[in-house]
């Protein structure tokens, strides 16, 4: 029989918003297959990046398949999530960067005229740098459309009325260090500006301005940050991480990759390559650092599989098939959790939960249990078929209404 379920706390990772369709899918699967584990009745919740939307969604009370209405099937209700939220270019961003140029490149050419052969060209106009956008899309919609769910009734976006404890991390640009909102000093901050902060990856989006400091995503530091839960004494701490880097050799051997060189991709799949590799690694020397330092707790990781070739050709922007994505998820975790019940079904035993057996032994489950199962392949053929039937599915809900 189950214990008592003890302390429990839930740490989310970013990579997007494709990875914050993964670990819809993933959370979906967990909640379903665990008797006893109530996604948003947990103690502790620990967001970043992308994670910090689903974090500080379940602290409010907003459960995993709300979410799901919200954000994937792209519901009716208030709040549901339109498609170019994370895609607005920043215009007040390109206007604010667009004033500096004239003067930048008086300067540069002045200087650069007194002192035509005393130094290069590049560096006489190297302070043309400083009118660059610091960010292509508009953070700031993230903000107001968070400010607005979280308005709603039985809802906060305080951090200090909510009933469990919230941490949304974000990284201070002109320090580099990690700074936990939510905790004191820092619970002030409305948690849609929070969010917002956590997920500013450099470069897309523009660093988000708190009391005079500006912060960016997260995950520049470490990608999980679960000490947050284990700092404040969670005794089993689960995580999700949508990002790893793919064994194209093991995928090529078991069939389930296009192709054995991730050259042959260009410089998108090398750079997709590299970003994985970076943060998965810091991921798993921080996991194991966390199994020792806090010995009294379980750590349970749950992320894809390396060779699954399906997620690594996804783009983390992509949204078109997100449908696609958190079915693939909310599979990949089921049979994650059945292939390691030797060890996870008495651990979460330990913490009050107990294996749904005749969940998990349903061979056709499905999130969208109404639709027929769509056909695997390779390469572009069954991202089309996804797209197709996430088209078709929009379209007979349209005409449902409409009747």
């Amino acid at each position: 029989m189950p214990g008592v379920r003890r302390s429990v706390g839930l740490a989310l990772a970013g990579g997007g918003p494709f990875g914050a369709v993964y670990e819809i899918g993933a959370l979906l699967a967990l909640e379903e297959s665990l008797e006893g584990l109530e996604l948003d009745a947990l103690d502790c919740y620990v967001g970043v990046s992308a994670g910090s939307f689903l974090a500080a969604a379940l602290a409010n009370g907003i459960g995993a398949r709300e979410m799901y209405r919200l954000f994937i099937e792209g519901g009716d209700g208030p709040g549901a999530l339109a498609p170019g939220l994370f895609m607005r270019p920043a215009f007040g961003e390109y206007l604010r960067r667009a004033r500096l140029l004239p003067p930048l490149l008086a300067r540069s050419a002045w200087r650069y005229a007194r002192r035509p052969l005393g130094q290069d060209t590049l560096e006489s106009f190297a302070s043309l740098g400083r009118a660059l956008p610091t960010g292509v899309f508009d953070n700031e919609a993230i903000h107001r459309y968070l400010e607005h769910v979280f308005s709603r009734s039985g809802r906060t976006n305080d951090f200090r009325e909510l009933a469990r404890r919230l941490y949304l991390v974000a990284t201070d640009l002109d320090t580099g260090e990690s700074v936990s909102f939510g905790r004191p000093g820092h619970d002030h901050v409305p948690i849609s500006r929070a969010v917002q902060a956590s997920a500013a990856l450099p470069g897309l989006f523009p660093p988000v301005e708190i009391d005079g400091r500006h912060f960016v995503d997260g995950a520049l530091r470490k990608t999980l940050h679960a000490s947050e839960a284990l700092d404040d004494g969670m005794r089993l701490v689960i995580c999700v991480n949508p990002i790893v880097p793919f064994d194209a050799k093991l995928a090529a051997q078991r069939g389930r990759g296009p192709q054995s060189n991730l050259i042959d991709g260009g410089l998108p799949t090398v750079l997709s390559q590299t970003f994985r590799a970076v943060i998965h690694s810091r991921m798993a020397a921080g996991i194991a650092k966390y199994r020792t330092q806090y010995r009294g707790a379980d750590i349970v990781l749950f992320q894809p599989e390396p060779d699954d070739g399906e997620i690594f050709f996804t783009g983390i922007f992509s949204y078109a098939t997100r449908r696609r994505v958190c079915e693939h998820a909310y599979e990949r975790t089921r049979r994650d959790l059945v292939n390691r019940a030797a060890d996870l079904e008495p651990l979460f035993a330990r913490h009050g939960m107990r294996y749904r057996w005749d969940v998990l032994r349903e061979p056709h489950r499905r999130l969208d249990a109404g639709s027929p199962a769509r056909p695997r392949g390779r390469g572009r053929l069954p991202e089309a078929v996804g797209e197709l039937h996430d088209t078709l599915a929009s379209l007979k809900r349209w005409m449902a209404r409409a009747a």
